[in-house]
């Protein structure tokens, strides 16, 4: 019995030394300089369409890095590009995905009762490598495909930074 003791202590202290390598990760983030890049795109590419907007970008976790509004964006704007872009991170989908998802009957129509949750396009997630960096939000065009047409010029200025 002795000898079972010691030989599933061995294993086990074997299987800790597994499990210690895995304790810890690594994640990838963007720079705040890479996340203002891509906010002034996304605002640059609104302005050019003659919109107003406000854009946030936020880390994997939802945290906001940036946030821009335009002179003219409403009020509004502000907690809407932020809120489209914690629940594109969150989700880690498109927000227009989220709310085709999400309409009333649909098995994850609850989602909507989330505070946070903003189920309308404009919110997209930024990835590279197949790993989730941060998502960016967009509000105040005239409509979500707007938003999120500001949104996606964002994520193309930044393309070539964040490729690994």
């Amino acid at each position: 019995m002795y000898r079972k003791m010691i030989m599933f202590a061995a294993a086990a202290g074997f299987a800790g030394q597994s499990l210690a390598q895995e304790a810890v990760f690594q994640t990838r983030s963007l720079t705040p300089e890479t996340a203002l890049s891509a906010a002034r795109a996304a605002m640059e590419s609104c302005r050019k369409q003659g919109y107003q907007v406000a854009v946030a970008v936020v880390d994997r976790g939802g945290l906001a890095q940036v946030v821009l509004r335009d002179r003219f964006a409403g009020a509004h704007t502000l907690d809407i590009a932020t809120n489209k872009a914690w629940t594109a991170a969150s989700f880690r989908t498109p927000t227009a995905s989220l709310a085709a998802e999400t309409q009333a009957g649909k098995p994850m129509s609850a989602l909507r009762n989330h505070p946070r949750v903003l189920a309308a396009a404009g919110g997209l997630v930024i990835e590279a490598g197949g790993t989730l960096l941060g998502a960016i939000g967009v509000s105040g065009a005239p409509g979500g495909e707007a938003d999120a047409a500001c949104a996606e010029a964002g994520i193309k200025a930044i393309a070539d930074a964040i490729e690994f």
